[in-house]
């Protein structure tokens, strides 16, 4: 299990609701990236901790991961990045990306965990 709290929240995280896509980075990222990510407090020891059939929770909302792309897990020890589609595509997922059901928007807010499991 990987724990990690949500620390920051970009200008126009709440842009993407409608796509039912929400970007993850850690703290290292731009200035550019941070506007459209929710930036957290990532532990770059824990390595692919994200799993198909796996977990995921944001806030209160819970999720099953059903897609995990190729560099999914990579970019995600390496710079807390993952971009989450709570939506199946008619095509392949993302190499950097993951889908996830139910295809709810999550509630969440600063200070709100976020586990893999």
């Amino acid at each position: 299990m990987y724990k990690t709290k949500i620390i920051e929240i970009g200008e126009i995280v709440q842009d993407f609701k409608e796509e039912r896509l929400l970007i993850l980075f850690g703290p290292k990222a731009t200035p550019e990236l941070r506007l459209i990510s929710v930036i957290h407090d990532h532990d770059d020891n824990k390595k692919h901790v994200i799993n198909e059939n796996g977990k995921l929770i944001i806030g209160t909302s819970e999720y099953t991961i059903t897609k995990v792309g190729s560099a999914a897990n990579d970019n995600f020890d390496e710079l807390g990045h993952v971009s989450i589609y709570f939506r199946d595509g008619e095509n392949e997922v993302l190499p950097g990306a993951i889908v996830v059901e139910p295809n709810e928007w999550p509630d969440f807010r600063t200070g709100d965990q976020i586990v893999f499991k």
